[in-house]
Order: C-alpha cells, then structure tokens, then sequence
C-alpha cells in the first residue's frame, strides 16, 4: 500500500467528523468541463454576458442559449469512481458530509446522501417573480423553460452578483470548524467565500488531503498529505485501503 493512501486513510479512520470539499476536477471525468479550463463554458460564453444575475434580468432567452449548451452536457454525464467513492464512506459511517461547487447533482446520483450544495443545483428551476419551483425534467425541452406564471424560468443555481445560500454557508463553516479530517478533491478552493473553508478546517486542528491533478496554491500551505492523479483513481485508492485497514484490525 503506499504511504501517502495509507496516511490519508488512517487519517479517516481516526476522525470523528469527516468531510470532502469538491470542485469541478471531480466532475471532469464524467464527462463535464471545468468551466474555467480551455474549451469550458467561459471559454466560449463570456461569463459577464451570460453568467450574472444582471444578465439573467436583462436577458433571460440569451442566458439561455448557453444553459441550453449546460444542460445537455449535464445530461449526458454519469458519476464516476469518485462520486461513488465518498458515497461509499459515507454507508461506512466515515464521511459525515459533501460541500460542492458543483450543480451537476451528481454526488446524490452516485448515493451521497448528505450534500451540502454551496452553488445550488441545476436539475431544479425557480421562478424569480412568483417563487414557484420545478424539476428541471416537468419543463425539458423548453427554451427558455416558463412558470405557469409566464415569466422565463432561472436554474437554481447562484449566478455571479447572488450570495451563497445562507444555509449552506452557516453548515459549511460550522462542519469545517468541527471536522478532524478534511478531503479537498478537484478544487484549489480560489473562489470566495468557499475558500475560507480548508483554514478553518485547518485553524481547527483538522487533518487536510487533497486530490488534485497539479498542485495548487493550498498544498505548500495547507495540506498534510497530498495525492496527485485523477480524482476517480485517488479516492478509490483511498477507499481500498480503508477497508483494507478496518479489517485487519477487527
């Protein structure tokens, strides 16, 4: 077993409060794009023109022409090792919470039970006048979606110019606060406010592991045990030697 897995393994097993702090990288090897990378969605929409709520208002039907393009790719995409990986420490009892970036839904898709979407979710639409919501599937099809009450349907997602949902920020700071282990996965955890959460994980004396493709600002810094490689063969490294671990001490 190598030792860096054995290390963020033991890590786990030793922890009363676990959680996994995941960005975009996850999601790549599903089939979605980081937004940000060559070829994402800002390569190509430019996030002031389609990504604002300001935008949205002026706009709906324009913003709609890359939600269109969003949902598609969205459709198509299928959690992958890594998704159902935290899923299964979180059966085991290991893994407490998911705190996401991501609006792909694809954490509950593979079993994640507790979910804390700090950017909301894609698969669900609101109406910003009269407050109504919808499964994305009860308008499919329809660009742009409409409410019964006529007005051009929103995806339930913060767009730039919006706060975070006070829930989800009042969750996460208070599990980050708590946890003794912490799995940063496919994110450098740049974008505000969701960056504060590894330092006060960190500040409380938690454990830190990151996955990620490159290193990134938070590894020199931040992190205690860090495994470079794809988000999917990583956390099912780590998973492997959980179990391995648990039954070599029973």
């Amino acid at each position: 077993m190598d030792e860096s897995i054995e290390r963020a393994a033991r890590a786990i097993i030793d922890s009363r409060v676990t959680l996994a702090l995941t960005g975009a990288g996850i999601s790549v090897e599903s089939g979605i794009p980081d937004f940000r990378s060559k070829g994402g969605l800002w390569d190509r929409f430019d996030p002031e023109e389609y990504a604002t709520i300001w935008a949205f208002r002026q706009d709906p039907e324009k913003v709609w022409r890359m939600l269109k393009e969003m949902e598609g790719t969205v459709d198509r995409a299928r959690p992958n090792a890594a998704h159902t990986g935290l899923a299964e420490l979180e059966r085991m009892g290991l893994l407490q919470a998911v705190i996401t970036q991501n609006v792909d839904n694809l954490h509950q898709e593979g079993g994640s039970q507790d979910v804390i979407e700090y950017h909301g979710n894609s698969r669900s639409l609101v109406c910003l006048w009269c407050h109504k919501q919808y499964d994305y599937k009860e308008r499919k099809g329809q660009y742009p979606p409409r409410c019964e009450c006529g007005k051009i349907l929103k995806p339930n997602v913060v767009f730039f110019g919006e706060g975070i949902p006070v829930e989800a920020m009042t969750r996460s700071s208070q599990l980050a606060s708590e946890c003794d282990a912490l799995l940063i996965i496919g994110t450098s955890a740049v974008v505000s406010p969701f960056n504060i959460l590894p330092r006060v994980a960190k500040q409380g004396g938690a454990k830190i592991v990151e996955i990620n493709l490159e290193r990134t600002i938070l590894t020199d810094h931040i992190t205690d045990i860090f495994l470079q490689g794809k988000a999917s063969e990583r956390v099912s490294e780590v998973v492997s030697a959980v179990k391995q671990l648990k039954e070599a001490s029973t």
